[in-house]
């Protein structure tokens, strides 16, 4: 704040209560963003509810710059089911034998890959992704009803349940499957002790970019990232002196004018706006077109959000659709940047790694505005 003697510095969080549209200013010395990612900017996502980017986007409306933010992974098999929420279909099904098939019972994957079915994650994602735009379906069957009933409860227990839940009996049916948004690569810029250029204010986990996904991700990665990092910063945390500034007062929400929303229209369809238009223009395979196109619209839509959020009182479903409509620019920007395919960025046009791009893209608030 201009009005205080503190530059750059993180003095706590606002927390919304849910009942009664209360904002709550909680302060503290140090503040860490532990929130996770942010799948649920895609139409499909593998990732819960909770997947918002949240504390990504709070740290890029307060000047911070994200790094990489078009590396996304998407993981090749999730379940598609009108009720299931975010359930994977372990890859390891494909390394037991599992067939990708399309509706019509062919087979394709041998046309991407000497590996077929056991190719890495995003050339499998990819593969899927060009089969599902050339035929129009919504998905592809994962086949390993070629294998015993007993054989696959034993081996795949959950994976069997649940699919049987679901009136999918996987010993003698394929699996409906998509690809779905799984793991932001990037994240919110931070040194090696987890520290952001925001004094006292921390990042820990997926929302954070440590360096250690790079252009791609490794599973056992997020593990690492999170338990080594999260202990940096806890050992930096514990090395420097704590003390609770006195400004509780000088920081208590504003509400303004702001009234009860009258109605969720708005919020229900542009939710739902920005999911369909970051799966078909800004997912597994992107062009110049469609990134061009996807960033007219967000901004057009970031627009529409950003003058309802000041008219109303914050509610969570605003206050998400908020967050995933600035994630969502952050990832077009930082695609329209890199003019090449590394890793899990895919662009038609530009189909080669080209070693100009061999540095992180970074971009903040000022540089999108």
């Amino acid at each position: 704040s201009k009005t205080l003697p503190y530059e750059n510095r993180c003095f706590g969080a606002y927390v919304l209560g849910e009942k009664g549209f209360s904002v709550h200013n909680f302060i503290a010395a140090k503040t860490i963003i532990a929130t996770g990612g942010a799948g649920k900017t895609y139409l499909y996502t593998s990732n819960s509810d909770i997947a918002t980017g949240d504390g990504i986007a709070m740290a890029f409306r307060a000047g911070l710059k994200l790094i990489n933010m078009e590396f996304v992974q998407f993981h090749p098999t999730c379940l598609y089911h009108p009720q299931a929420k975010s359930f994977l279909i372990s890859e390891a099904v494909r390394g037991e034998g599992g067939i990708l098939r399309m509706k019509n019972g062919k087979i394709f994957m041998k046309k991407y890959s000497p590996k077929k079915e056991l190719a890495p994650r995003d050339i499998v994602a990819r593969a899927i992704d060009k089969e599902l735009k050339k035929s129009g379906d919504k998905f592809v069957f994962l086949d390993i009803s070629h294998k015993s009933r007993n054989f696959l409860k034993r081996r795949f227990p959950n994976i069997y349940t649940t699919c049987l839940k679901y009136g999918i009996n996987i010993s003698s049916q394929p699996i409906p499957v998509v690809p779905a948004a799984h793991f932001f690569c990037g994240g919110i810029e931070v040194d090696e002790y987890s520290r952001t250029k925001i004094k006292n204010l921390y990042a820990v986990g997926e929302a954070s970019h440590t360096g250690l996904h790079g252009a791609n991700r490794l599973a056992s990665n997020s593990l690492l990232e999170g338990a080594v990092f999260a202990k940096r910063a806890c050992q930096s945390i514990k090395g420097e002196q704590i003390k609770i500034p006195p400004v509780y007062g000088k920081y208590k929400w504003y509400y303004g004018n702001a009234r009860v929303q009258d109605e969720m229209i708005m919020i229900a369809h542009n939710w739902d706006e920005i999911r369909t238009l970051m799966w078909n223009y800004v997912a597994i395979v992107r062009s110049d077109k469609r990134l061009s196109r996807a960033k007219s619209r967000i901004n057009i839509i970031s627009d529409e959000i950003l003058r309802y959020y000041w008219d109303f009182l914050p509610t969570r479903d605003l206050l998400e659709l908020r967050n995933i409509a600035l994630i969502a620019r952050a990832v077009i920007n930082s695609a329209l940047l890199r003019k090449e395919s590394r890793g899990l960025h895919y662009n038609l046009d530009w189909p080669v790694k080209d070693p100009r791009f061999g540095e992180n893209t970074k971009i903040d608030r000022y540089s999108i505005e």
